[in-house]
């Protein structure tokens, strides 16, 4: 008895149905059967599925005699099904990588549920991939599994079966089938949901959900979408016979008057002369199901009142109104842009004419975000050491709360921004300045990067296409052609940013500003750090800081956090740090398990932990510095290269163990080779090779360079007289945690150390 059943009619889907399958028969979860239903396509359907189940015994075909539609192909499966849970998947969606592992140990977890609901996104062919807006219903946070007046919330989510697993059992002993006709969904999913005895929740993408550019069902104009009525007649029949079930009426009431309106308000379904006729069918369903006393929210009446009385003219009328509404908002919007931009051009052509203030300087970071990365450090600096020099940090408003007393704030895009670009002497940016920037005379341009590359980047990005995202390479060059000064922090990234930007800058190979507070910072920093982010003392924090995946539509991680936690035992939490390019946060925070994706400084972040767990970021070369253990996760590494690429191996010069899966990761922690001699033999080879110029003063010799005109510069302290701060609690914990046990598997720390 396998432990998953995925069913997947197929219609007309040939295109598709090669990826459908493979996403369901590569899953990491491997206990599965996965049933396809040819529904008497007639296009190549029926040979896919029989040249899968051909090569896969996991895969049964299932050839029906004629064509019945999705709802009793889903049947036909589903009666050939042995799995405990049932899934069911449409022919053209995918299911994410690791989707039925994180499934699988959800319902281990909330104690085998009869339903388990999860998230899906939206993928469009131009590649864009949007998540459900509605998935905080799906929220782990309190009791599991619960009943569904515990959490009614859920039926706001899309109705559909796709996004849940069903216990066999129950969905056998209860007799739930799919109907025939369109909008099949709406009577097999709300009978599921007000029956379960037990529900759970999985706050992870499971299923991608194609939006075909052409092709979809209820995208098509048709009089079959009239089947909507026959199905609410099934919801409340259903009703009808389970008294119990009663108090759910005025609920599916208001959700059926929401689908109705949806149905007749999409120009793209119903057929010309016939929306009147849908409206009057909608006014009857409407009197008939309507039960007394059950609100109606304030913002739903308008629309309620519209299908109560029938009203096809005036519904029309508002419709036509809204539209014209939109468009004049739109057409005076992008008029008053135009001459706003106009207007600023105008503005920053004459502030170009007046004399350059030799006493300002503008800072910026991650195109806008707050004061941050090696800019910041810069910015602090010549607060510090050239006090003359008014500075100004441009950043979107909700990111000005980050910034520290001192510099001027601007916003990007304002007359008072272009006044400070056209008049200040020293602009500096770790990303490309704006491309409206015209350099003048005198002006001196600091690239500061963004840390020591290990992915590709500038010109060798050309060849990957996935990683350069639309990237304009001219554009690029003539902001290269800007540069004056460029920082680096190791011969590495010195040799790496001439080749992949040329041009006649200065490459100042003085150490990395962003890395100064990593040496200046002292115990007691720490302990405030640690204390501000809620780390109780004695534990051991442990930093997660994946890098962003261009291969992936989703930026989801493939670490259960939550079970790594669990598994080390009360010592340990992990701090969840989301690459700055996701704008999303990485994990929720629940118990041991902290996203701190939206604190404003990592360097902060790196002090407060005790060692960091990353894959291919460049956060490993900064957090080098402080001599703390390292972790690599690997876990895609392959797909990582193919899409990015790599200026070096890292298996063959890694800063300290390697991880090739979560198992392999917990494995390392719970054995005590997070910290032993080797990886502390990697990691002093690792910081020899790129942090010979960080010792706290990078800032410092930049600033007397560039803006003092001082030739004398700090010298260098080697590296093996520096003193890195301490950690608060890693040196606490010095006995394995032979109480965790390890995974089963051959060699799993030996081979990667």
């Amino acid at each position: 008895m396998p432990r998953f059943s995925v069913i997947v009619p197929a219609y007309q889907v040939q295109a598709y149905l090669h990826e459908c399958l493979e996403s369901v028969l590569s899953q990491s979860c491997p206990d599965l059967e996965l049933i396809a239903v040819d529904d008497a396509s007639p296009d190549a359907c029926g040979a896919i599925i029989d040249e899968f189940a051909a090569r896969d015994p996991r895969v049964r075909a299932v050839h029906l005699p004629e064509n019945v539609g999705l709802g009793p192909a889903r049947n036909a499966g589903a009666a050939h099904a042995c799995g405990d849970y049932l899934l069911f998947l449409d022919s053209d969606d995918t299911l994410t990588p690791d989707a039925l592992r994180s499934i699988a140990d959800r319902l281990k977890e909330t104690g085998e549920p009869d339903v388990l609901v999860f998230d899906y996104a939206r993928t469009y062919w131009t590649g864009e991939a949007v998540r459900n807006q509605a998935a905080l219903h799906l929220s782990e946070q309190g009791p599991a599994p619960f009943r569904l007046e515990d959490r009614p919330g859920l039926l706001r989510l899309l109705m559909v079966a796709w996004n849940k697993a069903y216990r066999r059992e129950f969905v056998e002993a209860e007799g739930f089938a799919f109907p025939t006709g369109w909008y099949e969904d709406t009577p097999w999913t709300y009978p599921v949901l007000m029956t379960a005895d037990s529900l759970a929740t999985l706050d992870r993408v499971c299923v991608h959900y194609r939006q075909r550019r052409q092709g979809s069902i209820l995208r098509t104009t048709s009089d079959r979408h009239f089947d909507v009525f026959d199905q609410y007649d099934r919801v409340f029949a259903f009703l009808d016979g389970h008294p119990e079930l009663a108090r759910w009426r005025p609920v599916l009431f208001r959700r059926m008057v929401h689908h109705l309106g949806i149905v007749y308000a999409r120009r793209d379904r119903l057929p010309r002369g016939s929306r009147a006729r849908f409206l009057r069918q909608a006014r009857a369903h409407y009197r008939r199901y309507r039960t007394p006393g059950a609100p109606v929210p304030l913002r739903c009446r308008i629309h309620h009142t519209l299908i109560r009385f029938g009203l096809h003219r005036t519904y029309r009328t508002l419709q036509l109104a809204s539209a014209v509404q939109r468009a004049a908002a739109r057409t005076t919007g992008r008029v008053l842009r135009g001459l706003r931009s106009a207007g600023l051009r105008a503005h920053y052509r004459v502030q170009r004419c007046l004399p350059l203030c030799a006493d300002r300087a503008v800072f910026t970071a991650y195109d806008g975000r707050g004061h941050s990365c090696s800019p910041g450090a810069l910015e602090a600096a010549f607060r510090d050491l050239a006090p003359h020099v008014r500075t100004a940090w441009a950043a979107r408003p909700e990111h000005h709360h980050a910034i520290p007393p001192g510099p001027r704030r601007l916003v990007p895009g304002t007359a008072a921004y272009w006044t400070a670009l056209a008049r200040s002497r020293y602009l500096v940016s770790n990303t490309e300045f704006d491309h409206r920037l015209a350099k003048r005379r005198g002006q001196v341009l600091i690239q500061t990067g963004q840390g020591t590359p290990l992915g590709h980047i500038g010109l060798d990005l050309q060849e990957r296409p996935a990683a350069a995202r639309g990237r304009d390479f001219g554009r690029l060059l003539k902001d290269v052609d800007a540069w004056d000064y460029v920082l680096s922090a190791n011969r590495h990234t010195t040799l790496t940013h001439e080749r992949v930007h040329p041009g006649r800058y200065t490459v100042l190979e003085y150490g990395c500003p962003r890395n100064d507070v990593l040496w200046t910072a002292t115990a007691a920093d720490v302990a405030r750090l640690r204390s501000s982010l809620g780390i109780p003392e004695g534990s051991v924090a442990i930093l997660y800081a994946p890098t962003y995946r261009d291969y992936r539509r989703s930026q989801r991680h493939s670490l259960d956090l939550q079970r790594i936690v669990r598994r080390l035992g009360p010592r340990f939490l992990v701090l969840a740090r989301a690459h700055h390019a996701w704008g999303a946060p990485l994990a929720e925070s629940a118990g041991r398990v902290v996203d701190v994706s939206g604190h404003p400084s990592v360097e902060a972040l790196c002090l407060a932990s005790d060692a960091l767990v990353t894959d291919y970021s460049s956060l490993m070369f900064d957090y080098a510095n402080l001599d703390r253990p390292i972790v690599i996760h690997a876990d895609d590494r392959e797909a990582h290269e193919a899409a990015r690429g790599t200026y070096f191996d890292l298996r063959a010069f890694p800063p300290g163990a390697i991880a090739r899966g979560e198992d392999e990761l917990i494995d390392i922690f719970a054995t005590g080779h997070w910290r032993g001699s080797r990886s502390a033999q990697l990691r002093s080879a690792f910081r020899g090779r790129f942090c010979t110029w960080d010792d706290g003063r990078a800032a410092e010799r930049v600033v007397r360079r560039v803006v003092l005109g001082e030739s004398e510069l700090p010298p260098v302290v080697p590296l093996e007289e520096r003193c890195p701060v301490p950690s608060a609690a890693a040196s606490q914990v010095r006995e394995p945690l032979a109480t965790v046990p390890r995974p089963a598997g051959p060699g799993l720390v030996s081979d990667v150390l």
